[in-house]
């Protein structure tokens, strides 16, 4: 089986962390998130993979060559704004209409049984049930388990099942067959190929889908879900670390690269740390500091601090009287 990754989108919800790498590289709980996402393929045996890459692509490229060499990977441009379904129509050439094959998008964590998933037979759609599904694609379904009906980001949803992002398609002859139909006949939503659309036309030709429900999913496409994701899957696997720090207290669970420096802080709870970052005099709690980031005095919390940023926070010496307040914000 070979899994098909798109990961063109240009992140335009995380900026300014976009601006300089690419989303599937911002780092949860000490891994890029779309580590995340290939490390349980491997684990199903899954060793042929084509990313779909567009803006920062080289970036991707780089990364998956050097931190996964056991596995087969093609590299597809795509230009920026056409849509998933356009993404895996560029790719089509490498899939074989034999083979089944399985689509998870980039940005896409979710706690899900690939064991179970892929041992099943037929097309399989991953989705759970949110409270408001009016941003994602959503699946209907009849009375004896079947998707009849599949829509994007419909204004009045008729289910509040929604698409996670994970398929596993059986009919892969149909699948390139209807993203011919929706691109030869500019069918678009809101602008843009969608892959619902090309899914939704394989049921029109007669093609069952189920679901196949998941326990939890992240949608890592805001900074807000990151941090839920990365202390999410801190207080999950709740890492080992070794305080070597001076003068820190380290309250888990953290994740803390060997080579990040610290001093005289206080980390954690669910705080994430990168590579060669620089800490000192600082309070940190729920928070993402990547790769190179430099801090000095700082008291964050639910922040997200990007690759090689720096922060010089300010220390006050304060002689108070009785009855005063001080109010810093």
């Amino acid at each position: 089986m070979k899994a098909i990754i798109p990961v063109a989108g240009i992140g335009s919800r995380l900026r300014p962390h976009t601006h300089t790498q690419p989303k599937a590289l911002i780092p949860v709980a000490g891994e890029p998130i779309i580590a995340h996402i290939i490390r349980p393929l491997i684990a199903q045996g899954v060793t042929e993979y084509t990313f779909i890459i567009g803006y920062l692509g080289d970036k991707i490229e780089e990364y998956i060559t050097s931190h996964f060499p056991e596995i087969s990977a093609n590299f597809i441009i795509q230009t920026s704004g056409k849509g998933i379904g356009h993404a895996i129509w560029l790719a089509k050439d490498n899939i074989d209409p034999n083979e089944e094959i399985i689509i998870v998008l980039g940005d896409t964590i979710a706690d899900i049984n690939y064991k179970e998933l892929l041992s099943k037979k037929g097309n399989i759609l991953a989705c759970k049930r949110v409270e408001d599904p009016r941003s994602f694609g959503v699946a209907e379904i009849n009375n004896e388990g079947f998707i009849e009906h599949l829509v994007e980001k419909p204004a009045i949803p008729k289910s509040n099942m929604a698409l996670v992002g994970i398929y596993k398609i059986a009919d892969t002859d149909k699948l390139i067959e209807s993203l011919d139909y929706i691109i030869a006949n500019k069918i678009k939503t809101k602008n843009e190929y969608y892959l619902t659309d090309a899914l939704m036309h394989m049921i029109s030709l007669g093609v069952s889908m189920q679901i196949f429900q998941v326990d939890n999913w992240f949608d890592c496409g805001k900074s807000s879900v990151l941090l839920e994701t990365n202390s999410t899957l801190l207080r999950r696997n709740n890492p080992a670390y070794e305080n070597k720090y001076e003068n820190t207290i380290i309250i888990p669970p953290v994740h803390i690269a060997p080579s990040a420096q610290i001093k005289n802080s206080i980390i954690g709870p669910e705080v994430s740390i990168g590579e060669n970052a620089i800490i000192n005099y600082s309070i940190i709690k729920v928070s993402i500091i990547g790769p190179h980031a430099h801090l000095e005095n700082a008291i964050l919390h639910h922040s997200l601090i990007g690759n090689d940023a720096t922060f010089q926070g300010s220390q006050q010496s304060l002689n108070i009287g009785d009855s005063t307040e001080i109010n810093f914000g």
